[in-house]
């Protein structure tokens, strides 16, 4: 399957090419920015982060590992202070406090690495030093009798350049 790239000069264009591009039905789209522009974030990105479900994950799995811990400690190796009862809740609140921002800090850092695919090993094809000065890119993965549509579409939206990336 080639990639058609369409470099552009201004951020609202790339977000008109691929809000179109998205309509049309072509959802494989990588963007190639200098800085990051709301308006191509938005049209690139339709639903949120899936690394929420990892930071709540993380917090609560801390909570319950932080009073858990805390109870059974106090009540395996019991020790009598003023009369007080051995599993007391407030006290143990912080260290559940602390266990949930540390594991929701962890889990958050883990679902970035998997969500992000990150670290990557490889540039992309359709990448160029360019992207990182002043122009803007958009490559689109499509199928050879689609490669025509793709082009058109981008030029209607102010392409200054399309080519093929790969085939």
């Amino acid at each position: 399957m080639p990639d058609v790239l369409g470099i552009y000069d201004v951020p609202g264009d790339v977000a008109e090419a691929v809000k179109r591009l998205r309509g049309r039905g072509f959802t494989d789209l990588e963007t190639y920015a200098p800085a990051p522009f709301t308006e191509v974030d938005d049209a690139v990105i339709e639903k949120p982060s899936p690394v929420r479900w990892f930071t709540l994950v993380g917090g609560l799995t801390g909570v319950v590992t932080g009073y858990a811990m805390t109870i059974w400690m106090a009540n395996d190796w019991q020790i009598m202070l003023g009369g007080k009862p051995f599993s007391s809740i407030p006290p143990y609140t912080i260290i559940a406090f602390e266990l949930t921002i540390l594991f929701g800090g962890l889990m958050t850092l883990l679902g970035l690495l998997i969500c992000g695919r990150l670290p990557r090993t490889t540039i992309d094809a359709g990448y160029s030093a360019r992207f990182s000065g002043e122009e803007f890119g958009v490559r689109v993965r499509c199928l050879d009798r689609d490669v025509a549509e793709v082009e058109a579409l981008m030029r209607s939206h102010h392409a200054k350049e399309v080519s093929l990336v790969g085939a």
